[in-house]
């Protein structure tokens, strides 16, 4: 049976009170409204997180709602500035609160589809997409083929957070729509089965303690 409605999150943006990593986010959420999915967007700046302390038994409620927005959600979208090579600090300390979802059913991000998008300052932006496509297969989601390493990205967007060129709005809507697409067929058909999902938690199991010592 088809799921009528999905719920995509962005979560995403910067510390940087203009962020175009949080620009590109917005855009691509269009997209995904476009396909008929409600959107949601997280935006890592209004989190205001604290650090992620495994040790930490009692997170605040900041945490604990972007856990379960994520958890909620049929599809994500991922969207960091891309600092020295990988994904901003802020962004990767909100990617390891989501050990919270270790105990949820399913655990972490199984079977949810995730469009990823980096936004640099230089020539280049895979770097970051290829980090968080690493977490994204680690908690047992699945990225869309479709990435967005937005270069140059100071020049990609004006002050008001708008494209400079159509394409790049289209390419984002394009990103937004593959994520609602997958996420629909997922949601009729999860691809993950209970004999994978077994063997997954034995080749990677994370006690609490495991994660406190590491």
């Amino acid at each position: 049976m088809t799921k009528k409605h999905l719920t995509v999150v962005g979560l995403g943006g910067s510390l940087a009170l203009h962020s175009n990593s949080l620009a590109a986010l917005r855009i691509a959420l269009e997209g995904a409204a476009e396909a008929g999915a409600t959107t949601e967007l997280l935006d890592i700046r209004q989190l205001s997180l604290p650090m992620y302390d495994p040790a930490n038994d009692s997170p605040p409620d900041s945490v604990r709602r972007m856990c379960d927005a994520i958890h909620r959600a049929d599809g994500l979208i991922w969207s960091s500035p891309m600092y020295n090579g990988t994904i901003s600090g802020s962004f990767k300390n909100a990617l390891d609160w989501l050990k919270l979802l270790d105990d949820r059913n399913p655990p972490y991000l199984t079977d949810k589809v995730v469009g990823l998008i980096s936004t640099a300052g230089g020539v280049q932006g895979l770097q970051a997409v290829n980090t968080m496509e690493f977490v994204v297969r680690a908690l047992r989601g699945w990225a869309v083929p479709l990435v967005m390493p937005i270069a140059q990205a100071w020049k990609a967007f004006d002050e008001r957070g708008i494209p400079r060129v159509s394409q790049l709005t289209e390419q984002l809507h394009a990103l937004g729509r593959e994520v609602t697409r997958a996420s629909f067929q997922f949601a009729s058909e999860p691809p993950t089965k209970e004999d994978a999902a077994r063997a997954e938690a034995g080749i990677t199991p994370l006690s609490d303690r495991e994660a406190k010592s590491a």
